[in-house]
């Protein structure tokens, strides 16, 4: 069996419920639900399109940690708590997954906390 890799971002909610932000098994990257928190100042954006945005570099700062990019993700699941937050965030998801375009799938629903608006989940297969 391969070896397993974690990578943490140090987030309170990946040591209260004990998960790691990604873990690398073989060619196989898995990158944790993320949500819009600048990690650092743990501040969230308003705006579901900026939360968005945190997402993407939450995910690709994870998977760059464990030898893998944005290119390499061949799966993402969108998480967003009102169907209209599609319209804002499209444009983001396509400025950065355009040209790899990912099997993709967005489910509608709550989240943990009032202030998130989107979480965002993805599947790396790196060469």
């Amino acid at each position: 069996m391969s070896e397993r890799h974690r990578y943490s971002t140090g987030s309170p909610f990946e040591k209260a419920a004990a998960y790691s932000r990604a873990v690398r098994q073989g060619p196989f990257v898995h990158v944790s639900g993320t949500t819009g928190y600048d990690y650092e100042a743990m501040e969230m954006p308003a705006s579901v399109a900026d939360q968005a945005r945190n997402c993407l570099t939450t995910i690709a700062a994870s998977l760059a940690a464990l030898e893998a990019s944005m290119s390499d993700v061949v799966r993402v699941r969108y998480y967003i708590t009102k169907p209209e937050h599609f319209d804002l965030v499209a444009p983001v998801l396509a400025e950065h997954l355009s040209g790899i375009d990912p099997a993709a799938t967005m489910i509608v629903c709550q989240l943990i906390r009032p202030e998130m608006l989107i979480e965002i989940e993805v599947t790396a297969q790196v060469e």
